[in-house]
């Protein structure tokens, strides 16, 4: 069973949707929800694209002073380039790692999309090692598809 129910997240986030909310708070409430299904998530960051880097636009958790992000650097970069989400289970075994922090040891980055768009992604930084299961990067993926569609 995941830790994180990604079907509480989407009806919060339907839920502020419905109420009109921007954008700025539907991240924000995203970033939140996540981070509230407690450890292994440390912390929550969401990135968006803006032509050729990523801005952080909402985060919980940690503060970070990686607010740009630039296509194919670090974890983050890297998921853009290459289409894929990523799943790193140690960060110190990734040469280009930039770090947010330097409590975090494993970090899952999953993209939102539309359609073939990347709009942007879902940062989850972990102090554990590899703790980011396959049942696990999957309920963060529907957060991010939902953001997908609600962005």
């Amino acid at each position: 069973m995941p830790i994180l129910d990604a079907g509480r997240v989407i009806a919060a986030l339907r839920g502020a949707f419905a109420r009109e909310v921007g954008r700025e708070e539907l991240l924000r409430l995203a970033a939140e929800k996540i981070r509230a299904a407690g450890p292994p998530y440390t912390s929550v960051y969401l990135y968006m694209l803006h032509g050729d880097e990523l801005r952080l636009e909402a985060f919980a958790g940690r503060h970070t002073d990686h607010t740009r992000i630039a296509v194919g650097q670090g974890v983050c970069g890297t998921a853009v380039a290459t289409g894929e989400d990523q799943n790193v289970a140690d960060v110190r075994a990734v040469e280009n790692y930039i770090a947010c922090n330097s409590w975090t040891r494993s970090e899952l980055v999953v993209l939102i999309r539309r359609g073939k768009t990347f709009l942007g992604q879902i940062d989850v930084d972990s102090d554990v090692p590899d703790p980011f299961s396959a049942e696990e990067e999957r309920e963060v993926r529907r957060v991010a598809e939902a953001l997908g569609v609600l962005l």
